[in-house]
This record gives structure tokens, sequence and C-alpha cells, in this order.
């Protein structure tokens, strides 16, 4: 996959990344890497591209779109999105630079 500026390395993946893991109840292999559907939800949310002009070198869009659709789902009205707790986790440690609007 080409090197995206909305990307972020595997070693800042590696932060956030048993958080997506445990996010998921069931154990289903998965057909895509997480890395990838996560930094193809940061290419559509730094661009502001639509999920359908995705790259295709990312994962499917209706692919990306669904993992975006779970992550950013609360719990509660008043509660953080598992990707809004995951990018201010990041953000916290310094490790994301780019501007990302949910």
């Amino acid at each position: 996959m080409p090197d995206y500026p909305s990307n972020i390395s595997r070693a800042q993946f590696a932060l956030i990344q048993p958080d997506l893991e445990n996010f998921r109840k069931h154990t289903r292999p998965r057909r895509y890497d997480l890395y990838d559907v996560f930094n193809a939800i940061l290419y559509s949310l730094t661009t502001g591209s639509q999920w359908r002009e995705l790259p295709h070198d990312f994962p499917e869009w209706h692919t990306v779109y669904r993992y975006y659709k779970i992550w950013s789902t609360k719990a509660e009205p008043t509660a953080d999105s598992l990707l809004e707790q995951v990018l201010k986790k990041l953000s916290l440690l310094g490790e994301l630079t780019k501007d990302v609007q949910l």
C-alpha cells in the first residue's frame, strides 16, 4: 500500500490495535488487516473524500465504511465512540499530527 500522508505507522497502530481488536466479539478470520482499514478511515476523514472514492489499494470501500460505522457508534449519547477514543489516545501520545474531523 502506498504511503499516504494520512497513514499512521505500524508502531503507532500497535498502540491502538488492542482497543480495536477487543471491540469485536466474534472471532471469524478477518479478510483485511485492521491497519489497512484504519488508514483508509483516516484517509477519508482527512481528505473529505467519499467512501466510494477511496483509492483501490485500500480495502473495499463498503468494508471500510462498515468498520467506520461500528467504531463511530456511541454506546451512550455522552460517551465517546471507539473511534473518538483511539484518535484521542493517539493525539495525547503525540502520535497523531494530522487534523482529523469526525
